[in-house]
């Protein structure tokens, strides 16, 4: 019943189409509920939790937010992301840089997943293919939004970043925000909508904020969750159509 309803699940006039053998990617969850229900699944092996390690700083935050603040496009800044001496490098397998499209969408995503630190994209493998559709739901595609997520290094074991891994990204992201620009900001799953907005998800989902800046954001489940719990792709989707209709008049 559980791969039924994987395989062809149509809500609100919208199939997102899933394979019946669905392979997870781990991300780190900061919400509860997503990682009981990762436990929980059907035929899912529990794994070792491999607990945050802070990275011994060989380089200040002051001296990271210099560096960050002088590209002044986003090809130079991703080439400065690539060289960055993070302490999440050495570990990972590959720098997953910002997507980088056009249009006024910008999507904030978690931690990379195990697909994307074996391909060096964001949001790639069957979560990426949910996000394509997704989008394709609304007339998007990914050459209309850009793409960024919280650390450009997956964890080990795909655990959650510590305070220190964020903090080392975070200046690299404010500067890909300023020079991008964008009209809207859709935050997927909890890391990016409590780091960028200090929003909690599961209270305000789907719920437009006006941020300082003058960007609307819009926190959505990640499609991981909406692969975990297929019934939430109906909140998701109201949640794009209301975005849609901010971006149109943006």
């Amino acid at each position: 019943m559980f791969k039924d309803a994987l395989r062809d699940l149509s809500l609100a006039g919208v199939q997102w189409e899933l394979t019946e053998n669905v392979t997870v990617a781990p991300y780190a969850s900061q919400n509860q509920k997503e990682e009981k229900a990762m436990v929980n699944m059907p035929g899912r092996s529990v794994s070792a939790v491999v607990p945050p390690i802070a990275p011994v700083q060989s380089i200040s935050l002051d001296t990271v937010r210099s560096m960050a603040s002088r590209p002044t496009d986003i090809k130079a800044l991703s080439r400065m992301i690539q060289e960055f001496n993070h302490p999440l490098r050495s570990v990972a397998t590959n720098t997953v840089l910002p997507h980088i499209g056009q249009g006024k969408l910008l999507i904030l995503t978690d931690i990379p997943s195990s697909d994307d630190d074996a391909s060096g994209t964001v949001l790639s493998g069957e979560v990426g293919n949910l996000m394509d559709k997704m989008l394709n739901a609304i007339g998007l595609s990914r050459a209309d939004v850009s793409i960024i997520p919280m650390l450009f290094w997956r964890t080990p074991g795909g655990r959650s970043p510590s305070r220190e891994e964020l903090d080392l990204s975070r200046p690299f992201i404010n500067k890909a925000i300023e020079l991008l620009a964008p009209s809207v900001i859709l935050t997927l799953g909890t890391l990016p909508a409590s780091e960028y907005a200090n929003i909690n998800l599961a209270k305000s989902h789907g719920v437009p904020t006006v941020l300082e800046s003058g960007i609307t954001l819009v926190p959505i489940f990640h499609p991981n969750y909406l692969i975990l719990k297929p019934a939430a792709k109906r909140d998701v989707w109201n949640a794009l159509q209301n975005m849609q209709n901010i971006l149109k008049n943006a």
